[in-house]
Order: structure tokens, then sequence, then C-alpha cells
């Protein structure tokens, strides 16, 4: 795929174009022989989740290693399908942008709402395809562990349950659904675990009450384009066609389908 409209030969990447010394993205083949319509240095981001109880999108500029928020606008829940691309149309407009204009898109895939998740990678890909914005798709207990600086984090994923991040030194973090039974299996427990719930905190604390339970503000479309500009920078973009909720847990539809699936016994 090239990148609006880039001609093959171009060997370009972030890390800047040899040609015109524009930001162009690594694994997109090309380059413009007009400068004027590449990417230009300081790349605009919109980041959209929509997993948890409240959703947001906002938008950032690249500036090195950082991410400058330009804006952020919270949405109500369950009313995401009503509300995600008018918000998204209504934060490019009071920047003066237009969609074309991003680098790229972050979009938190989840764990959370089977619904919330569906939603926003829906927009997602209609809004990528449309203006051929590169995507990258990240974890919400990945960006939570991230603003604590921790490798452990965990979220309410209700039915006395959390959507678990675990990790350790020489280790690589994982992600499962874990009730009761399965965090006591967990040994040994991490010494300090970010949190932003109190159904999780609550749930932590009956099974490792040892743990320091570092409590945070929930997660935001403005937390995850810190690590989703990280991942831009590598290359590492989503195959829209492959973009699939991060869920850990199957929905209900899928569990209580499975007997009538079977069909009756002797069938």
């Amino acid at each position: 795929m090239s990148f609006r409209g880039c001609a093959p030969g171009c060997k370009a990447s972030w890390a800047g174009c040899p040609g015109c010394g524009c930001v162009m993205l690594k694994g997109m083949p090309g380059h413009l022989s007009n400068p004027e319509l590449c990417t230009p240095p300081g790349g605009l981001l919109l980041g959209i989740d929509t997993c948890g109880p409240m959703g947001t999108v906002a938008l950032g500029r690249v500036s090195g290693s950082e991410v400058e928020i330009l804006g952020q606008i919270e949405l109500e829940g369950r009313s995401y399908s009503a509300t995600l691309v008018a918000a998204v149309g209504q934060l490019l407009a009071g920047a003066g942008l237009a969609l074309r204009e991003l680098a790229g898109i972050v979009a938190v895939s989840g764990p959370g709402s089977f619904t919330g998740v569906r939603v926003g990678l829906a927009a997602v890909k209609g809004l990528a395809e449309g203006a051929r914005i590169p995507v990258v798709a990240v974890s919400r207990l990945e960006v939570l562990a991230r603003m604590a600086g921790l490798p452990a984090a965990a979220l309410d994923a209700h039915r006395h349950e959390v959507f678990l991040r675990v990790g350790g030194p020489g280790l690589e973090p994982g992600e499962m659904l874990a009730g009761a039974a399965e965090l006591a299996a967990i040994t040994p427990a991490p010494r300090r675990i970010a949190v932003c719930d109190d159904a999780a905190a609550a749930l932590l604390g009956s099974a490792w009450p040892e743990a320091e339970r570092l409590r945070l503000p929930a997660p935001t479309a403005a937390d995850a384009l810190a690590l989703g500009a990280a991942r831009m920078a590598a290359g590492d973009f989503a195959d829209l066609a492959m973009l699939d909720g991060h869920y850990l847990r199957r929905s209900d539809a899928e569990i209580f389908g499975e007997p009538a699936a079977a069909g009756p016994p002797g069938a």
C-alpha cells in the first residue's frame, strides 16, 4: 500500500526521507517527488478509546519522543455509535485540520465492553480506509500499566473477574481474564499493580492482600497516544482486514450458543 499517493522507489521511514527530509512511515513504500505532499515532521495522531464506561477521542502532535495533546473529547457511555464519529469531526474542526492530515490513528482495541470495542474499531476502520491512514492497536491494560510505570495492571471485567496484565523480570507480559481461582494460582503475586476502579481493587485485595494497589485515573485516548506513537515509530501497523477486538473473554452468544450449535443428543 502506498501512502498518500506516493510513487514506488523510496526507502523512507519515520527517521526522515533522504530526498526531502519529510517524515514518512516505515514499511510504506514510495516517496513523492513533490515534498509538499509528504507527511510533515511533527505528525498528528488521533486516538480512539471506547473500551471503558466512558470513551474518549484525543488529538496529539508527535514531537521527538513526546506527544503534545492538542485536545480530547469525552464520550458518554452506551452512546458511542451515535457520538464517536461526530466527536472526531469536532476535534479535528477545532484544530483546523482535515482527516487526511493525520499521520496515524491509535486504536485502543480492548479489553473492555464488547459493544464499545466493536463500535470503536468499526469507526477506526472506516476512517482509516477512506483516508488511507495507518493504524496501530494498543491494549488498554498496557496503557494503564505504562501510566503507572509497572508491569502489572488490572481492570474490572465484571462477574467477579478482572482483565489482568502480569509480567516480571525477564518475562514477557501476558494478559488474561482472571477470577479468584486464577489469581490464587499466580505465584509469586505482583508486589505492585495498577488499578483504576473499585471492583478490580477489591478483588485483588482479597486474592493478593500483600500487593500494593496503585490507584490511577482510568486511561484515556490521550494516554494511549504516547504508547501508540512509539508503535508508529517502530512500524508496528495493524492490518485493517485482520484487526479485531482484544476481548480476553468470549461473548455470551459464543458461550451460551455452544449447546444449541452442537445439536440434540444422537443427532
